[in-house]
């Protein structure tokens, strides 16, 4: 029996009663204001209700009383073995092992499309992230946000919603000419600009670029040289950053160029927009957005004095451009140091009529350090002044190296320990995981050679308490992924999947799939095979949706 039955069933039970009690009390009540919860305790049982505390008041009812009249019914229902009532009024509620243990063909039936559903599909999002400048290889802050956009869209994804993956091609701008700056003095022998960027690499793209250039390129006078520098060098390092990310396993349906929103005329359309709204106005000779309406600590400059386009004339036009190709849902993903610009962005998504939160998602993620030998890693060998995704991923590899930048919530700084993900041992939570994956494999190659096979399924008969939290974990998936989508966080399914791989360690550890000896397979066996298959599925969906390898053998 699932959470969903489960719920219809204990609708039945409430509706006729709460109506007994108040004419017109059931109406418009749904299974789903009906909250199932796993016990904490699972001595308590499987699923526990407050719908007695919940609906008691409005009906006029003590209730510790309705919760007795409510188990009463529900003890009646086919697949629950007992119901009890706790405290002031909560129900708990156990399945007898049939209707429990009816999950695990029902996840190897369903193989990965268990944990999907459809509730987003009303949902058209655009989910931004990484965005880095293509001024130098990426950053550990932003391979975070790699690892964690990339699996926060096939989360939202698994839920029914369309989801394109976009970065912000940021090729407009004073960070950009200081790039080119330092390709012409790399190239020319001559010290890296006090405002530009050093390292390796620089020297490697600009020996690029003039390899590339048809044509004398020290025969530019100096602005040539550096737009001759800056149009190659900016497409050689994002190639770069962009095979980075793939060989990661994040791949982008959009690249968006900064530069268009200020040759197409977005910015001039944003603005005529925000007019017509009444939300523009002009002082000093500049164009101005009234943000204070908004929530804004101050209203914003869009177009200076001198007619030029302030950082914000930016925002505007993509955030308007978005909106205007269908996009219902906007989340970006910003680093730490772009917290100030939240409350005016929100602002800015209200001026146009939007909700924010809503139209509009912003989501701040905080630093990564990196640690070896109980010491931070600060130095890269090609970057010089950062540790960058490929140092990451060239140390760890790439299933260790999303993993590990996944399984925290993005709100608080990560430590990411180099020793410990280097360990072939269950105090690495990947490999944890992963191997827990393998062995189901394993169990199921080894129960082929012994003739157990997936013939008979009988699920009364997985009655061990291990049988019976491992099933109660397996059924948790769902909802897991439903709330992740919900609050945008995935690191909730890799904290699962290790718990999930903890109770299967335990229930191999007590329950044979396998006969002992000459015994003969029994029904009891071919069962438990289900259960390992089920389990096999679940760990290979969760880490799928964190874009982490599921290897057979390890």
């Amino acid at each position: 029996m699932n959470p969903e039955a489960l719920s219809a069933a204990l609708l039945a039970v409430i509706a006729p009663l709460a109506e007994a009690r108040r004419p017109g009390a059931a109406e418009g009540l749904s299974a789903a204001d009906l909250v199932l919860d796993r016990p904490k305790n699972r001595e308590h049982g499987d699923w526990a209700s407050n719908a007695a505390l919940k609906l008691a008041k409005g009906i006029g009812a003590n209730p510790r009383e309705f919760a007795a009249e409510i188990a009463a019914g529900l003890a009646e229902v086919d697949g629950i073995a007992e119901v009890e009532v706790a405290g002031p009024g909560f129900i708990n509620i156990r399945l007898d092992a049939a209707a429990a243990g009816a999950l695990a063909k029902t996840i190897v039936d369903a193989g990965s499309a268990f944990g999907t559903n459809t509730s987003r599909a009303d949902e058209v999002i655009n989910l931004e992230f990484v965005s880095a400048n293509p001024t130098g290889p990426i950053h550990l802050g932003g391979t975070r946000w790699a690892a964690v956009g990339d699996s926060l869209a096939r989360i939202l994804a698994s839920q029914g919603a369309a989801v394109t993956r976009e970065y912000y091609f940021n090729d407009h701008g004073a960070q950009i000419d200081r790039f080119a700056r330092s390709l012409v003095a790399a190239h020319e022998g001559l010290p890296t600009p006090e405002d530009g960027y050093g390292g390796g690499y620089i020297v490697d793209i600009a020996r690029r670029v003039a390899l590339a250039y048809e044509g004398d390129i020290d025969a530019l006078d100096a602005d040539a040289k550096q737009e001759a520098f800056r149009a190659l060098g900016v497409g050689f390092m994002f190639d770069e950053i962009k095979k980075s990310l793939h060989d990661f396993g994040v791949d982008f349906d959009v690249y968006f160029h900064e530069n268009d929103l200020h040759e197409s005329g977005a910015v001039e359309r944003a603005v005529k927009r925000l007019d017509e709204l009444g939300h523009i106005f002009e002082d000093d000779g500049a164009v101005w957005l009234r943000s204070t309406t908004f929530g804004d600590d101050r209203d914003r400059v869009v177009i200076r004095s001198n007619g030029t386009p302030a950082y914000i004339s930016g925002d505007l036009a993509y955030y308007l451009d978005k909106r205007e190709r269908g996009f219902n849902r906007c989340i970006i993903m910003l680093g730490a140091d772009h917290h100030g610009y939240v409350q005016r962005l929100m602002a800015m998504c209200a001026a146009f009529g939007d909700e924010p939160g809503v139209n509009l998602q912003i989501l701040i993620g905080q630093m990564v350090n990196l640690v070896k030998d109980g010491q931070p890693m600060r130095m890269s060998k090609r970057a010089g002044t950062v540790v960058t995704l490929e140092d990451l991923v060239e140390i760890v590899g790439k299933d260790a190296a999303r993993y590990a930048l996944v399984r925290s919530s993005t709100d608080s700084n990560l430590d990411v320990d180099l020793d410990v993900l280097q360990k072939r041992t269950n105090d690495n939570p990947v490999f944890y995981v992963q191997y827990a994956h393998a062995r189901t494999h394993n169990v199921a190659r080894n129960a082929a050679n012994s003739g157990v096979d997936r013939s008979e399924f009988a699920p009364e008969l997985l009655s061990h308490e291990t049988e019976s939290a491992l099933l109660g974990a397996l059924q948790e998936f769902p909802r897991i992924v439903a709330y992740a989508a919900e609050v945008r966080e995935p690191h909730r399914i890799a904290r699962y999947l290790e718990e999930l791989a903890g109770l299967y360690h335990r229930w191999y550890d007590n329950c044979r799939v396998i006969p002992l000896g000459d015994n003969p397979v029994e029904p009891v066996h071919r069962t438990r095979l289900w259960l390992n298959d089920a389990t096999g599925q679940v760990l290979r969906n969760g880490l799928d949706l964190l874009g982490v390898g599921a290897p057979e053998r390890m």
